[in-house]
């Protein structure tokens, strides 16, 4: 039996701190699907669910295990029609954990048939968030530390261009 686990999140836009969750997760399962799903805690999207795919597939296309979807229904129901057996989730600070731990308990109601993982952040990475990203390149910092080189440009253009509008 195919072991599949889904990692789900925003990913606007992917991080490095996404890649080393993504990656590492496709050492632990036979199939991850990363699925770019709808936040509606998150209001201030900067790509579209597309686009948000379409580079999460450019930074992961080393990985053949790994696929990328779209969501935006319930995690739960995805999980179980995608007959998955996890759900990964990376962990930065204490804060996500209570955020998270919530989400899993309400997950595991939902769909007993999958359980969370919670894969810890690198130390290198513990601060970086994609908000944190789209912060710095809106005032023309440097992202290239935190962000694949393969999309480096690509978010640079489009989040320099949102603050110069």
């Amino acid at each position: 039996m195919e072991r599949i686990a889904v990692c789900p999140g925003s990913f606007d836009p992917v991080t490095i701190g996404h890649l080393d969750i993504i990656t590492r997760a496709s050492k632990l399962f036979d199939r991850v699907i990363v699925l770019v799903s709808k936040n509606i805690m998150k209001t201030n999207e900067s790509f579209t669910p597309q686009e948000r795919k379409d580079m999460i597939l450019c930074v992961t296309k080393h990985l053949p295990n790994v696929q990328v979807d779209i969501s935006d229904g319930l995690l739960a129901d995805y999980v179980k029609d995608a007959g998955a057996i996890a759900i990964v989730k990376g962990l930065r600070a204490v804060s996500d954990f209570e955020y998270e731990f919530q989400m899993a308990l309400a997950n595991r109601k939902l769909y007993a048939g999958a359980e969370t993982v919670f894969l810890t952040t690198t130390a290198e990475n513990m601060y970086l968030s994609s908000s944190v990203v789209k912060q710095i390149a809106t005032f023309g910092g440097d992202i290239s530390h935190f962000v694949p080189s393969e999309i480096l440009e690509l978010i640079e253009k489009r989040l320099v261009k949102e603050r110069l509008s």
